[in-house]
């Protein structure tokens, strides 16, 4: 039995790695300041908002894929809009597979971050304050560096939840080879064909890295306690 990915499966690989390496950094960027609105506001509309962004993890992804495909079409005038600016559609397209990936996975950056803020003892936000730093500085000086360890916990949860996603790059993406067609949708393919050999050696591929990597994640708050100790 060839264990061996074939061409066809390492294109699909690269693809995954790419949409995951886009959409970690992108959401990153959006979550830390969300992040920190949530958890250290004081407003009555951040559970909304908190809502809202949890909602991912209860939505089925097909439920939205399939909003998704119909928004960014070219039957709304979003969707319009964009074909205009861009002279394409986001659906069955790696720009709309990364718009799906930002929504889908985004509970898996903002949550870890928000953890992390509400952890931080608010004594040093009042004594930052005290001495004259505004909310923004005391923010990105104080609080995030105290909260550090839940950037890790949210890139590596958000790379790790893009590399699987299956319902809505499926229905946003579709399966075109070197476009759309990520891992989880090749491992679909490959089942729905008889593959089974093929489809073992790439299921086993996506166990080893997701096992890898959450490995990697609980142990490194125990060795940086050892290497301090």
């Amino acid at each position: 039995m060839d264990d061996t990915l074939k061409p066809v499966e390492s294109a699909d690989l690269l693809l995954t790695l790419e949409l995951a390496a886009v959409t970690t950094v992108v959401l990153l960027l959006l979550a830390i300041p969300l992040a920190g609105w949530i958890a250290l506001s004081h407003t009555r509309l951040r559970y909304l908002v908190e809502a809202i962004v949890a909602l991912p993890l209860v939505l089925p992804p097909t439920v939205l894929g399939f909003y998704l495909l119909v928004g960014l079409g070219p039957t709304t005038t979003i969707g319009r809009a964009i074909t205009k600016l861009l002279g394409h559609t986001l659906a069955f397209s790696f720009s709309g597979l990364v718009v799906g990936s930002i929504l889908y996975s985004l509970p898996f950056a903002v949550q870890p971050i928000v953890a992390g803020l509400r952890a931080v003892d608010p004594a040093y936000l009042e004594v930052a304050a005290t001495l004259g730093a505004s909310s923004r500085s005391a923010f990105t000086r104080v609080a995030m560096p105290l909260a550090k360890g839940s950037l890790l916990t949210a890139a590596v949860l958000t790379f790790t939840h893009t590399i699987g996603e299956f319902g809505v790059v499926l229905m946003l993406g579709g399966s075109i080879p070197g476009r759309t067609r990520t891992l989880s949708i090749a491992l679909y393919n490959l089942v729905e064909s008889g593959d089974f050999s093929t489809a073992n050696t790439l299921a086993l591929t996506l166990l080893g890295f997701s096992t890898i990597a959450l490995l990697l994640l609980y142990a490194l708050p125990l060795l940086r306690r050892q290497s301090h100790a």
